[in-house]
């Protein structure tokens, strides 16, 4: 057969599933770079703005860098940006010291004219905490994590004190603080490219069009298709490996792990936990494991009469057979939460005692409640699997067989069009099986992010839920020194919120990453946020 002839041939063929262009250019890309599947599609390019996710703990650390970063071991802030920083005898003044010829990415919106310098950390985070910075209200002046961790009432002033120095002035002491600079969303923009911008008045392409220092930068994205990174041949910690990245957002034709094992891309994103056996017996895939601080929980919207009956509440907690789940849903690859922290976490309260499966216990609550004739609540369910579960939909679907038992019917609602900045629609929806996945290892930024006053102003609470009381061990646990005394009053705090079960644990997950063998370089951290700048192909 004539070789064109037999091209077409095989193009043919394959149409219906990839299209003979997407193989062709898959097969360049693997040359000098690599593909990864898994992924939805970003709201922003900016993690500033971001709940959490995709862009925070993937796509984010490949164009921005942070002050810090976490060791990958010993999970305790370390130097990124920054050469060295020091901290005043009152704990309220933090001075950094930038690494000198850091270089920011030239694109095809921005070429740099000098390297990075304290004016682009200050204006970075002055942006957040001043709402008469002229990028505060840019894409809506809404920075959900920050506003979670009530940030703007924590950092007074950033200021650059010379070329290649930077000092923060907060309110109070936090031992948090250097965690929070390290975490995926506290990343350092270009303020030579911010100027530029706000003179050509086109200011909300800075989140859109971003500008960084990491090692790869924005070359490419069409939403719901593709995102492709190119490297930054000036990257400060040495050249990228690989020349670029494709992030594959597609949602047509066959799944992610599908994509995986035909060789069509090269890594997949947490796989579900009832495609690991499929993974491990594939010989030319490397399944990589790590233990995660995460948690899969219902929210129980405090605004719904019912709900606000701490008898309901445990009712629903006593119904569910999270035994069941962990075996159904994510295969044994989980643990039961007994409280909102993980067990890994040095703060756990491994003597809970209010999690429990008791049915029987369950129907009395709701007898005792008025509900001996049952009562009818709405369950909002994710699409899509998550980190912290693998399969949202069958997890409602066994929660909503469990409280059936006892007298709870579930209406389940999957909308991907709510979100949670939105207080219409999460003031229509009763339960949420929802999650989080902390950014340190730091009990702060379990319990301050989706369960504090200042989330529920940030819309991450998801249960509408403030407790002053609850609040205050929050505030003083950030302000001890001595650990053993913060260990106690997250204890403390953990014990109140079993008490009173503003929301309902369900599962902490293991972290799953699976790539094709001839990649090397990966690193996995339970925070996310790793950068592919060392990821290289072998063969």
């Amino acid at each position: 057969m004539h070789t064109m002839t037999r091209l077409l041939a095989i193009c043919f063929s394959i149409m219906t599933l990839l299209g003979c262009n997407e193989t062709i250019e898959n097969a360049k890309v693997k040359q000098h770079g690599f593909i990864y599947c898994g992924l939805g599609s970003p709201s922003t390019f900016n993690p500033q703005l971001s709940h959490g996710g995709l862009i925070v703990d993937t796509i984010g650390p490949q164009i921005f860098d942070r002050l810090l970063e976490f060791d990958p071991l010993l999970h305790v802030p370390r130097p990124s940006l920054v050469r060295r920083w020091s901290v005043s005898k009152e704990g309220t003044t933090f001075r950094f010291t930038l690494r000198p010829d850091i270089e920011f990415q030239t694109t095809s919106w921005f070429a740099p004219t000098r390297t990075l310098n304290a004016e682009d950390v200050a204006f970075s985070f002055q942006r957040l905490i001043d709402p008469a910075h002229p990028f505060h209200q840019v894409s809506g002046g809404y920075y959900p994590w920050f506003t979670g961790i009530n940030f703007f009432n924590l950092v007074k002033s950033v200021t650059a004190t010379s070329e290649m120095d930077v000092e923060f002035q907060l309110y109070h002491p936090d031992i948090t603080f250097l965690s929070t600079l390290a975490t995926g969303f506290s990343v350092i923009h270009s303020a030579e490219y911010a100027q530029q911008l706000l003179t050509n008045n086109t200011p909300e392409q800075i989140d859109s069009f971003p500008v960084g220092t990491g090692a790869f930068y924005l070359d490419e994205y069409q939403p719901d298709d593709l995102i492709r990174l190119k490297k930054h041949a000036k990257y400060w910690r040495g050249e990228p490996k690989m020349d670029q990245v494709i992030f594959d957002i597609s949602a047509r034709g066959t799944g992610s792990l599908a994509k995986l094992l035909r060789n069509e891309c090269d890594v997949l994103s947490s796989p579900a936990a009832s495609q690991i056996p499929a993974l491990t017996q594939a010989d030319n895939i490397q399944l990589h494991i790590q233990t995660a601080m995460n948690l899969s929980y219902l929210a129980v919207n405090h605004t719904n009469p019912a709900l606000a009956d701490l008898r309901v509440r445990k009712a629903i907690n006593f119904a569910i057979n999270r035994e069941n789940i962990l075996h159904t849903v994510y295969y044994k690859t989980g643990v039961e939460a007994k409280t909102v922290l993980p067990p890994t976490s040095w703060a756990y309260n491994k003597e809970s005692i209010q999690i429990e499966f008791n049915q029987r216990r369950a129907k009395q609550l709701l007898d005792d409640a008025g509900y001996q004739n049952g009562i009818s609540l709405s369950l909002w369910v994710p699409s899509t699997s998550k980190p912290y579960n693998p399969s949202p939909r069958k997890t409602a679907e066994l929660i909503q067989s469990d409280l059936a038992k006892v007298g709870i019917e579930i209406q389940l609602v999957t909308a991907e069009t709510y979100a949670r900045s939105d207080p219409n629609h999460t003031k229509a929806i009763d339960l949420f099986l929802t999650g989080w996945v902390a950014n340190t290892g730091d009990p702060d930024s379990f319990l301050r992010p989706i369960l504090s006053c200042d989330a529920k102003q940030a819309a991450l609470n998801s249960a509408m839920w403030c407790n002053p009381e609850f609040d205050n061990l929050l505030n003083l646990a950030r302000e001890a020194n001595n650990m053993r005394h913060r260990k106690n009053i997250y204890i403390e705090a953990q014990k109140l919120l079993n008490d009173i079960m503003p929301i309902v644990p369900i599962a902490h997950s293991a972290q799953y990453q699976a790539n094709d063998h001839s990649l090397q370089g990966f690193t996995i951290s339970p925070f996310g946020a790793n950068s592919f700048y060392q990821v290289s192909r072998i063969e």
